[in-house]
């Protein structure tokens, strides 16, 4: 691991590598949010797409020539295969460590750390931290609202459960039709199938708000789930299901039938386990008027307060690191 040499007083600086896909992206402002908030981390945002990295640079820890930020960094961060190739092309510079998020395709001591979920079955180490699902950009709610405002989030078809709109859609009538003092909102996804967001669009009503995938924003997720008082998602997508329960809302899962040997199922069946989200069969619990809260559930957290102790960034007096919440 780099000895980082620069001067406590100067910020440290994070370079993001991304691909570009949402996922990956979520992960890794997730993680900056709170280096940011915990350390003063200055982040900056490299797209891997745009260079160009043969496979002799990657081996050999050599960076091609590219438009860089201007600030070194302290800690270079990668998330999805497509950034592989730079960051292990840039593994070598001077005082850096570097950090991959998600079970790599290569040997682990090419980089300083890995964070990544335990359901990618990844061995621990001193320098691998699994976590509980994936990493988000959601901040736990201080207060959840006393107002009946649910919110359904629906996916689409996936390697990790068997695709069933019939069903899906007989349990989202269920849940209407059985609390009917509830507001609800419902969105689909971008995996959502078309024919199924116009089914769904055939539920709004007065209580019924319908929302197309394309008409949302960054930050409307996070908006709708500080406005919610429970939450249910389809079990296909464990982005949504992490975000719905780092909110703090309660949160349920609709009933699928998982693929044999999925990691995701897998990771699904630990968040119930831990308490972190509950099953269609106990959807009572989750629209309960005063939910049980257990530990804090905030990887993103987790997983910065521990890049910290690892040294991978200069860490700040013991003082200041207190983390106060940032969206």
């Amino acid at each position: 691991m780099a000895t980082l040499d620069r001067e406590r007083s100067e910020p440290p600086v994070v370079w993001l590598l991304t691909d570009n896909k949402p996922g990956h992206r979520n992960q890794l402002k997730g993680l900056g949010n709170r280096l940011r908030a915990l350390a003063g981390a200055n982040l900056h945002w490299v797209d891997t797409e745009s260079i160009a990295v043969p496979l002799w640079r990657s081996f050999l820890g050599m960076p091609p020539a590219a438009d860089y930020p201007p600030a070194e960094p302290d800690l270079i961060v990668g998330a999805g295969s497509g950034t592989h190739r730079l960051l292990l092309a840039l593994r070598r510079k001077k005082n850096v460590s570097t950090l991959v998020l998600m079970k790599p395709g290569f040997p682990l001591g090419w980089v300083s750390a890995v964070i990544t979920p335990a359901h990618d079955r990844v061995a621990e180490g001193p320098n691998v931290l699994l976590t509980e699902g994936v990493i988000n950009t959601v901040t736990p709610l201080a207060r959840i609202t006393d107002k009946p405002e649910a919110l359904i989030l629906v996916g689409g078809p996936s390697p990790h459960f068997d695709w069933d709109e019939d069903v899906l859609l007989g349990q989202i009538h269920h849940l209407i039709n059985h609390y009917t003092g509830w507001r609800w909102t419902i969105s689909g996804s971008r995996r959502t199938p078309e024919p199924l967001l116009g089914k769904l669009e055939e539920l709004a009503g007065l209580k019924i708000s319908v929302v197309h995938p394309e008409r949302t924003h960054q930050d409307w997720l996070n908006h709708q789930l500080s406005a919610s008082r429970a939450v249910w998602v389809s079990p296909d997508s464990m982005s949504m299901v992490c975000e719905a329960a780092t909110s703090g809302a309660p949160t349920g899962i609709f009933q699928l039938t998982p693929v044999a040997g999925s990691r995701v199922a897998t990771g699904i069946d630990q968040l119930v386990k831990n308490g972190r989200i509950a099953r269609w069969s106990d959807h009572a619990s989750v629209m309960t008027e005063k939910p049980l809260r257990g530990q804090p559930f905030w990887e993103a957290d987790r997983a910065a307060r521990w890049v910290l102790e690892k040294e991978l960034l200069p860490t700040p007096p013991q003082e200041e690191l207190t983390g106060g919440r940032v969206g």
